[in-house]
């Protein structure tokens, strides 16, 4: 079994562990590959707002890497992390992991956290898609769709593409989740 494969193996067997021992799961109980080797585990994020943000390199959407980077730069001291999950389920993403982070460090500056290129929809998505679209039926339509997690862990809201990261409608949530203390 190949690293990425194991890794995937792992996360997916904790995530049916604290389904099985009958615990409300909640965003911190997630983790994926990271972009950079290793694991990005989402439970020190605990108590901070969640943006994740399935992304790809070739879409109309990719501007959107500016937004996201902004709304992470600016309101990371207010307690918001914006988290990118490259996929391919939409055809436009590199496969290789490393172009995919060269092009979001090159042309867009990005400093937020990157995980590997994962399934985002259908019985293929990794556990964290799973649990959005088990709680809230919901699986992204298309690349730049977002999820906002509360800093309880629990889903705040989910977001299209045409929901930009600078516009009325996701910059409201995601104020409204920062004035919110846990």
């Amino acid at each position: 079994m190949g690293e990425p494969t194991r890794r995937m193996f792992l996360v997916a067997t904790a995530s049916a562990l604290v389904m099985a021992a009958g615990a409300e799961q909640r965003a911190w109980d997630f983790s994926f590959p990271a972009i950079e080797g290793g694991i990005l585990d989402f439970a020190p994020f605990k108590g901070r707002v969640l943006l994740v943000a399935n992304t790809a390199s070739f879409c109309g959407y990719t501007y959107q890497y500016e937004g996201l980077q902004k709304l992470h730069a600016d309101k990371s001291g207010a307690g918001l992390t914006v988290i990118g999950v490259p996929s391919r389920d939409f055809h436009q993403e590199s496969a290789d992991d490393v172009t995919v982070k060269t092009f979001c460090e090159t042309r867009f500056a990005i400093d937020f956290p990157l995980t590997t290129v994962s399934h985002v929809t259908g019985t293929s998505a990794v556990p964290f898609y799973a649990w959005v679209r088990a709680e809230r039926n919901w699986q992204p339509a298309w690349n730049f769709n977002k999820v906002l997690i509360a800093r309880d862990g629990r889903i705040a809201g989910t977001f299209g593409s045409a929901d930009e990261p600078g516009g009325a409608l996701l910059g409201g949530a995601i104020d409204a989740e920062l004035a919110r203390r846990v």
